[in-house]
């Protein structure tokens, strides 16, 4: 099996191949930190960190750059509504980032650089491209000329005659071109700013991402990823300006997944559909927001409803209660499991760990890999129906389980838990109940427990609980 991805540039899947054999340099553009994130920027966040962890599990390091944008014209006006600095801003909702993606499953960047902290790199490289004409000054702002990059138009497919034509209103006249993009704006009264060649000021968003993915991974990234959204223009403009800096191609792959729509409607700010993460997460767990996020091939548009975080939440619990099952069969045997695995488990776990990494590797096809977990699951159902499940295949079902679910990371990791003295106590006057055939006493104590936030399940292997 070879991987292959989706590249936006092409527009076809091609073998991947990273320039350094076994590390791969992936950037993906942040969050600009002014609000809290909502489930349209969790996204990305999910399918890069699921397309990450999925290449160090097959033998690759990854060294993963996704920056924040904390200064520009959003976190300018919040900071006036909420009268505190821009930098105070910046802090609270990167605090609340980090929050969010720990309550997602979602992995730290190896590097989350910031745009305050980067200015001599976004000034050097924007002196670089004056020097070498791709870039002048007008009136304190500094533009980038496209019309000397024959390539521009190239990721997005966007024609340069037609972009000339379609700009109507809103056109800067002190631009050559309409079409030109500012690198550098200077600041007004009052705003924020840094000193430069060109007078106070502060950055235009697409420089930022250039400057920061040369300097922390060089020249030529291997994957660079986003929301569709930034195909155009923002991708676009870093692919100008960084290609006719370097000579080089900015990435040799680009990945980009698709919108989240609200009852068929693309999520905006401006329509007012949108759901904050920390909200969701009050009420689902990560592993369900995950398989929302999942059970839609990445580049497909996706549908946030009630109805689906249902689902998906039902789904979920199949997949933990099978497991969970597992573990407490296998717990409850005294033998080793060091005996050999079955061949007939043996063989049914070998393809359902073929069929879900073909899948994987077919530019990350979660929704088949999925399909393939839930193999699993039946497979794992049957077992347990029967009464003498070997120690050894119950251990080859959860370390197959473990495989998959720790690039899904769907459910927690299955761990012995304190139940605590009193919970402890109910579980065992419950289990003395039933053997005296005291009905209503028993479902009590259920009920007790369950207002704990503890679920009794009477399993074939005996009663186990779990918190809900």
């Amino acid at each position: 099996m070879a991987l292959q991805i989706y590249n936006t540039m092409t527009r076809s899947k091609e073998p991947f191949e990273p320039q350094d054999p076994g590390k791969v340099k992936m950037y993906v553009c942040g969050p600009t930190v002014y609000g809290y994130m909502h489930i349209g920027n969790a996204r990305p966040i999910i399918v890069f960190d699921l397309v990450r962890t999925y290449l160090e599990q097959i033998g690759n390091e990854v060294r993963y750059i996704t920056n924040f944008t904390d200064v520009d014209d959003k976190l300018i006006r919040k900071a006036e509504e909420m009268n505190i600095t821009v930098a105070e801003v910046a802090e609270t909702f990167i605090a609340a980032y980090y929050e969010d993606i720990e309550g997602l499953g979602v992995k730290p960047a190896t590097m989350n650089p910031r745009v305050t902290h980067s200015m001599e790199l976004i000034i050097g490289f924007i002196k670089e491209l004056e020097e070498k004409g791709y870039a002048y000054e007008k009136g304190g702002d500094v533009f980038f000329r496209t019309s000397k990059f024959e390539g521009y138009g190239k990721l997005s497919r966007q024609n340069l005659e037609e972009l000339q034509f379609g700009i109507r209103v809103d056109v800067d006249s002190r631009k050559e071109n309409p079409e030109d993009f500012v690198l550098w704006k200077a600041a007004k009264p009052g705003e924020v700013h840094w000193h430069s060649p060109w007078g106070d000021g502060r950055p235009g968003w697409h420089i930022e991402c250039s400057a920061m993915a040369r300097e922390f991974l060089g020249d030529t990234i291997d994957i660079h990823g986003g929301g569709q959204d930034l195909q155009f223009p923002h991708h676009e403009c870093e692919c100008a300006q960084s290609e006719v800096l370097t000579g080089k191609p900015l990435a040799n792959y680009w990945m980009h997944n698709g919108f989240i729509n609200i009852g068929d409607e693309k999520m905006s700010k401006s329509l007012g559909n949108g759901f904050l993460v920390k909200d969701i997460r009050d009420r689902f767990k990560a592993g369900v927001i995950r398989y929302f996020m999942l059970s839609t091939h990445y580049r497909n548009p996706l549908n946030f409803s009630e109805e689906t975080m249902l689902s998906a939440e039902k789904s979920v619990e199949r997949i933990s209660m099978a497991a969970a099952n597992v573990k407490h069969r296998l717990d409850l045997h005294t033998e080793s499991a060091e005996a050999a695995i079955s061949g007939e488990i043996k063989d049914k776990l070998s393809v359902i760990l073929l069929n879900f990494h073909e899948k994987m590797q077919d530019d990350f096809n979660t929704p088949d890999a999925i399909t393939a977990l839930f193999e699993w699951v039946n497979l794992a159902n049957v077992l347990l129906a029967g009464e003498h499940a070997a120690p050894a295949d119950l251990a080859a079902l959860l370390e197959a389980f473990a495989e998959m679910n720790a690039v899904l990371r769907l459910t927690q990791e299955l761990k012995e838990e304190d139940a605590g003295e009193e919970v402890e106590r109910l579980i065992a006057e419950r289990t003395e109940a039933r053997k005296n055939k005291n009905w209503s006493r028993s479902d009590e104590i259920r009920d007790e427990l369950s207002a704990m936030g503890i679920l009794l399940e009477d399993t074939p292997q005996g009663m186990r609980w779990r918190r809900k």
